[in-house]
């Protein structure tokens, strides 16, 4: 499976989450995947993924400016998906609020993929870290996806 993961941070913090999905699904044999932080993919290059994984800083209950431009162009670039997910990484009460509007922008930009798990929110314990939930936890989200895949 070629599994794409666009993300945006701040501190690290959405990085190291990105990085931990990537681990989970390269652990199950026979996937491939590309890490990129937003600001350094080219939206242009002409590739069809099995999966995209969409990671954000949940800034204020939703998804930073960045990604949602990302997402945004999605119907007007080259790249596909047959499928996406998102994780957020959150301070306090906005739980899984970011997770959920990126979800409902990927399926109105990405028409014909699905999705595949439901999001992932990621505590963490302030604006520069640590993760504070079990890092276990990310990775299994990563083994989860590679296996739906």
């Amino acid at each position: 499976m070629k599994v794409l993961i666009v993300f945006d941070t701040k501190h690290g913090n959405t990085q190291q989450c990105a990085e931990l999905i990537a681990d989970g699904i390269n652990s199950v044999d026979g996937n491939e995947t590309k890490v990129a932080n937003v600001k350094d993919f080219d939206p242009n290059e002409d590739k069809t993924y099995d999966l995209m994984l969409i990671g954000s800083p949940n800034h204020m209950g939703s998804h930073v400016k960045s990604i949602k431009k990302f997402i945004k162009n999605l119907a007007s670039t080259s790249v596909k998906a047959n499928s996406f997910a998102a994780f957020d990484t959150y301070m306090s009460k906005d739980y899984e609020k970011a997770v959920k509007k990126m979800e409902k922008q990927l399926s109105e930009n990405l028409p014909n993929s699905t999705i595949a798990l439901p999001g992932l929110s990621i505590k963490v314990g302030g604006m520069k870290g640590p993760i504070a939930d079990d890092l276990s936890k990310i990775k299994e989200y990563g083994i989860k996806l590679a296996k739906k895949g």
